[in-house]
């Protein structure tokens, strides 16, 4: 079966309460359900990982270098984490970077992702969607 990490970084686990008009009501144990559902359905299983502390993403991104394919959404870290963006690159797994809100139509300094350039692809805007839309990507590689 394959395996697919998904990694959260800094306050996705204030999910349901945080700013509910840009994240959706969803708490992250609920998008986590629902994003193993739709694996399931791929014929995948995945296993979830969240903290708020860089050195302990770094060490999840290391971790899962034997996975299938790691969904990433690394919070503010994406902007200024040389370290996980080193993470990134020192494995051969491939890296979906997510964002659950449209960076891009946001503050000027969310529209700067240091990992991106090392990640197979990044999608943006389209809330809980984009982890599901991530899975979809690493499962249907060609």
């Amino acid at each position: 079966m394959r395996r697919i990490a998904v990694i959260n970084g800094p306050n996705l686990n204030l999910l349901g309460s945080r700013e509910p008009d840009k994240y959706g009501g969803e708490t992250l144990e609920e998008m986590n359900a629902r994003v193993s559902r739709a694996a399931e359905e791929l014929g995948a299983a995945c296993d979830f990982f969240q903290s708020n502390s860089e050195g302990e993403i770094v060490s999840a991104i290391q971790r899962a270098s034997d996975a299938d394919g790691i969904i990433l959404n690394s919070g503010a870290y994406t902007h200024y984490s040389i370290a996980i963006r080193d993470a990134i690159s020192a494995i051969k797994t491939p890296v979906v970077e997510v964002h659950m809100t449209n960076v891009h139509a946001r503050e000027e300094f969310r529209r700067v992702s240091v990992t991106a350039p090392v990640c197979r692809g990044v999608i943006a805007g389209f809330g809980a969607m984009s982890y599901a839309l991530a899975l979809r990507a690493l499962l249907n590689r060609e």
